[in-house]
């Protein structure tokens, strides 16, 4: 499995990869993209399984992202600090997965990405 963490601030992509350790996707190899253009080039060579995806970032914006990526392929997940209805369900209609408001509650996201694979076991988790 491969999952992709598309966010520009590091701190962040670090709070996001102790979160995917405590999940299902814990065996995971995390590839980080810092801008919507990065994340575009790894979704294209890479093809993840799973991207944790911001929607403002440097570049194209994870909206443009979306546009770009093919969502059939990787399961889309967008972990934003833009909580406005318009862009939710505009990334909503574009095949995303969830959508997850910063900051995040670390029991949201783990629960959220648990249930993309429902047939597998969760691991237990600290909240």
């Amino acid at each position: 499995m491969k999952v992709l963490i598309a966010d520009d601030n590091a701190f962040m992509r670090t709070i996001l990869k102790d979160l995917v350790a405590q999940t299902k996707w814990s065996d995971a190899e995390i590839i980080e993209a810092v801008s919507g253009d990065d994340a575009i080039a790894i979704c294209s060579a890479q093809k993840p399984d799973l991207v944790l995806l911001d929607i403002v970032m440097p570049g194209k914006d994870g909206i443009e992202v979306l546009k770009e990526i093919d969502s059939t392929q990787s399961s889309v997940v967008v972990v934003s600090s833009v909580g406005q209805e318009h862009i939710i369900e505009h990334a909503k209609a574009l095949g995303i997965k969830d959508y997850i408001i910063k900051p995040v509650d670390s029991v949201l996201v783990i629960e959220s990405l648990n249930k993309l694979f429902p047939d597998t076991t969760p691991k237990e988790f600290k909240a």
